[in-house]
Parts: structure tokens; sequence; C-alpha cells
């Protein structure tokens, strides 16, 4: 690596005049919400090694380049869902291999939280195959229920059940959630090639309502739809210039499901991969970058690159929603070998100040992350 490079990342008050260094490396790591498009696409676009290279020392100065927060996401209602995504496999409107299935009763999820938790994940994320929340008062009243249930675990607890109104996400708050995910999934401008049952503005609205509620955001996006470079910049630059970024970005590889319009799309380069969380570590460099679906189909050298580029959390287990997620005895194996560590509870420090009051009042139980709620 370049002396030039090193010396401007760790002294950035030295004027770079080389057009290539100063279209790798960023003006500062500190968190920045008035980032512009020409800016992230120049990040986006330079030289591979040299993105790679800058993403990892915004990483290092904001993170603890050891740690992997290990996340474990479960299906409790499976398919029969109204929307019509065409990457998703759970949409009534499309002849999939996944069949419909009601609500999960609250004893089954609430072991395989404990389940999760014994084999090291500090997340437990609950998906319901639903386009919004409405007319299911009672299966709401249920989700508030598991979400209470696994809160106690002294988990991390995160949801993600379609749209939401303000007072549904202030009941989610209150009942315990950490966070809620609801992907953008693309840039706004192809997002109407993807889906039509629901706009771009809808999921911001969500997104607005959690983060009024003050609960934690996860929102990110799908590669492999057949975007362009330009719609991957295009989502980083959407969540970029929000009055607060997500405090977790998942970065998913699509997963063709048989019967979907998407099928026959082809895997998202690896290159793709790294080179888009590269650039969101950089442009986002407080939040948590997260490393989702399409996991099991990268080799273990592929997935280090990923982590070296920024990558900081996975969901491991058994599956994911309904595609095949990397086993927890799978995952141990690889961490130990190249000295990664799972993150605590709340260890986050932007999730942990949101959480400060609860968890200083003893809001939670089970092992925490003692130092989450200092300064």
């Amino acid at each position: 690596m370049s002396q030039v490079l090193f010396h401007a990342v760790a002294r950035p008050s030295i004027i770079l005049r080389s057009s290539r260094f100063l279209a790798t490396v960023a003006p500062s790591s500190a968190t920045r919400h008035d980032w512009t498009r020409n800016e992230i696409q120049k990040i986006y676009d330079s030289s591979l090694m040299d993105l790679v290279y800058q993403a990892s020392t915004v990483h290092r100065q904001h993170h603890d380049p050891s740690k992997i927060q290990l996340c474990t996401l479960m299906n409790i209602k499976t398919g029969g869902c109204s929307e019509d995504c065409s990457y998703c496999s759970q949409s009534s409107r499309y002849s999939t291999p996944t069949t419909a299935s009601p609500l999960l009763e609250v004893g089954p999820v609430l072991e395989a939280a404990r389940k999760a938790r014994a084999n090291g994940s500090t997340r437990f994320c609950m998906g319901a195959a639903w386009r919004d929340v409405g007319g299911r008062k009672r299966g709401f009243e249920r989700i508030l229920e598991m979400v209470r249930e696994v809160r106690a675990m002294g988990m991390e607890v995160c949801t993600t059940l379609g749209m939401l109104t303000p007072d549904q996400a202030r009941q989610l708050k209150e009942a315990g959630l950490t966070a809620y995910n609801h992907n953008l999934d693309t840039s706004r401008e192809f997002y109407p090639q993807v889906i039509s049952t629901r706009s771009y503005d809808d999921r911001l609205g969500t997104i607005q309502a959690v983060r009024d509620a003050g609960i934690s955001v996860c929102s990110g996006g799908i590669l492999g739809l057949g975007e362009s470079d330009r719609d991957r910049v295009g989502l980083i630059y959407e969540v970029a210039r929000m009055p607060e970024h997500p405090e977790s970005f998942p970065v998913n590889a699509l997963v063709p499901i048989p019967g979907t319009p998407l099928e026959g799309n082809e895997r998202v380069p690896h290159d793709t991969l790294v080179r888009t969380i590269a650039t969101a570590r950089i442009v986002l460099p407080e939040t948590i970058i997260r490393l989702a679906a399409g996991r099991n189909t990268l080799s273990e050298a592929e997935q280090m690159m990923c982590f070296m580029a920024g990558a900081n959390a996975v969901f491991t287990g058994e599956q994911m929603l309904t595609t095949p997620c990397s086993p927890w005895d799978v995952d141990k194996t690889m961490m130990d070998k190249w000295g990664l560590k799972g993150m605590e509870s709340f260890e986050q420090k932007s999730v942990a100040r949101k959480e400060g009051a609860t968890l200083r009042d003893g809001g939670v139980s089970g092992d925490t992350h003692c130092d989450a709620i200092r300064p």
C-alpha cells in the first residue's frame, strides 16, 4: 500500500494531488449526513484494493475489528403475503416452494431464542410475511409478548413485520424492541422495477415511525436484483442523508427462488459485494454493516474479505427466513480460526445510547455488555 495513501488516512490535513487518491480517500472518518451522490459514486468506483484499505481504516476508527455481531433470524409467520416483491418466495402472487403458515405461538419462538442465545447469538430477529400489521390485533399482541420475553433473556430483539403506524411502533418500543428491519432494497429509481405494491416513500414513512418511537433502524438492500452500480450507490446515498444513519445496514445477495420473477438472475459477483460493503462502511462509519442473505454461498476467504472491507455482523443458525444460513458450529470454527469473537448484547454504542435508561434501570435480565451504557 502506498505511503502517500497511508499518510493521507493518518493525517487528513495532507492535500492529495492525485485524482486517483482523491477518489479513493474519504475526506474524513467523521459521520456526515451531507454526502452527495457524486461523492459516493467516486468512492464506489475507485480501485478496489485502495477502497478496501480505506474502508478498513475507517472501520477501525469506529469499531473493534475483532468483533462480529451474531444474529439469528426466525420466520414467525410464513408466506401468504399480498406484496409483489419480485425476489420473495413468500408472496402469494407467485408459485414457489414456500408454503403459507399462520403466526407461531409464543412457546416455540422462545425456545428458538433460547437456543440461539446458548449458541452465541446476541440479537434475535423475528419476521412475519405481512404487508402491514393493520387488522391483526391479536397477532400483534402475541408478537408484543414475544418481544417482551426475548428481551427479558438479555438479548437484543428485532422484528420485521411490514409497514407500521406510529402507534404500533410505540407499542413495540414499550415492549422492549431494540431494532426494526425495513429494507429500502435498492435505489429510488430502480425500486419500481422490483416492487409495485408499496412505494419507496411508504418504506421511508415506516422507518420514520420507527425512528420517532426511539427504536433503532435496520435498513439496507439486496444486490443482484438486476440493478446497476449507480443503483447500489443510490441506495447508500438514500440512507446516508437520513438525519440519523441506520444503526444496521444489511447487505443481502439475492438468492434466486424458483417461481419468483427473479429466479433466473445470476449470482452477484463477489467483488461487487465487497465494493458495496466498503463504500457503505466509509459513508456510514458508525453503522453495523450486516453480511446477510447469500453468505452461505461465499467461501471462507470471501467472507473474510467482506469483514476486512467493514462488515461486522452476520446471521447465523439453522435458517434465515426461507433461505439457507450458515450453522452456528461452522461460524464458530471460522471465527476461531481468524481471531474473531462475537459482540455482547447492546455493545454497539448508538444502540446502547437508545437503550441506556432501560439498561441502567435493570429493564433487561441476563448477560448484557456492562460497558455499553457508559458514555
